[in-house]
């Protein structure tokens, strides 16, 4: 007599392995912002300021806005929520900011600063563990299909908009939050070819994820003529 477990169909397991990763991704990516707005509140109690100085802190970083989008993406998704953030370019686009940052800090941040204790581990997750998990995600369980070659124009609004706020928060309060973009020490024309370069790996990390998504779907459309 077959099992229980025998009786599970391929498709049944990847969508159970798939929905248990994207709870692992909710899961990683709500407690990184957490515990980063927490331990950027405790900073700003020890320095004199108020806890909210710190959070609002915490929230002019790049990488705590995108985890933060991935995990009101990835919630909304899990809770299987209809709508702008579980659509699937939003999907796609949540896909290319978080990659960016795990990029950026590997290549740039991460040997600027040691974090120890609480601190290591948000950093672990917000530049680490979220990118990955949600990466694989987006691979192996996102619905495919319907992206277009014009989108990944449109997820630069975001980077656009947020090196607008960097530039004045600088010029207003002389506080650069990234050594790359920093006015003061490295000039404009340093600043914005930095700014160039990045904007154009946002660009080129959109049309492969347009590129990657329409590959799997292909297969997927194959796969399924086969099994027809």
């Amino acid at each position: 007599m077959p099992t229980a477990a025998a009786t599970v169909s391929p498709a049944a397991r990847h969508a159970n392995l798939t929905r248990a990763l994207l709870w692992l991704v909710v899961c990683a990516s709500w407690l990184g912002v957490l515990l980063q707005l927490v331990l950027s509140a405790r900073l700003a109690l020890r320095q004199g300021r108020s806890p909210l100085a710190g959070v609002l802190d915490a929230l002019c970083y790049n990488t705590v806005l995108s985890n933060l989008f991935v995990a009101l993406v990835s919630t909304a998704r899990a809770a299987g929520r209809d709508g702008w953030l579980t659509a699937r370019s939003t999907l796609a686009a949540g896909a290319v900011y978080i990659f960016v940052v795990g990029l950026i800090y590997s290549l740039l941040l991460r040997a600027t600063w040691a974090p120890t204790g609480l601190q290591k581990v948000a950093d672990v997750l917000l530049h680490d563990a979220v990118p990955v998990l949600y990466l694989l995600w987006w691979l192996t369980g996102a619905p495919r299909g319907g992206l277009r070659w014009r989108q990944p124009l449109q997820w630069l609004a975001y980077p656009f908009a947020y090196c607008v706020f960097l530039v004045l928060l600088g010029e207003a309060t002389g506080r650069y939050l990234y050594p790359f973009a920093n006015i003061a020490q490295l000039g404009w024309g340093t600043v914005g070819r930095n700014a160039v370069l990045i904007f154009a790996c946002y660009g080129t990390l959109g049309v492969v994820a347009v590129f990657v998504d329409r590959q799997l779907s292909r297969r997927a459309a194959r796969k399924g003529g086969r099994g027809a």
